[in-house]
């Protein structure tokens, strides 16, 4: 018997910050639905440290979710030596606008640099299709 099936994966509370990238906007002019923009878009940047809690490495797929949606993305490590655990970072998408609430409080402008969610290993999953 395989114990292994039983144990729930390691999972981490974020706080996710987006931002803009230029690769990821000169990709989105050439082809909005291309495989280079989703390969730049579709991704989350954590801390080494959150890598080795949740056994990924990088080019692993993760699930993050919330109350307003789950979608899947691929990992990667963020590269900035000052520690952050539990703070991750999305290019501003269609994959981190899916985590965010549409409530504004009255200012009209969806909080995309406070985004709550849950991390866990997504290993098998492919990455969230955009439908429209």
């Amino acid at each position: 018997m395989d114990f292994g099936s039983f144990l729930a994966a390691p999972e981490i509370k974020l706080k996710i910050v987006t931002y803009r990238d230029i690769f990821q906007d000169k990709a989105m002019i050439e082809n909005r639905f291309g495989e280079e923009y989703r390969d730049r878009s579709a991704v989350i940047k954590l801390d080494p440290a959150d890598f080795k809690q949740l056994s990924i490495k990088k080019g692993d797929t993760v699930a993050l979710k919330n109350s307003f949606g789950r979608i899947v993305v691929k990992a990667e490590e963020s590269g900035y030596e000052t520690p952050h655990r539990g703070l991750a970072y999305m290019p501003n998408s269609p994959w981190s606008n899916m985590l965010v609430s549409d409530e504004t409080g009255g200012k009209g402008v969806p909080r995309f640099k406070d985004i709550s969610a849950i991390v866990t290993s997504a290993k098998g999953e492919k990455i969230t299709e955009l439908r429209f």
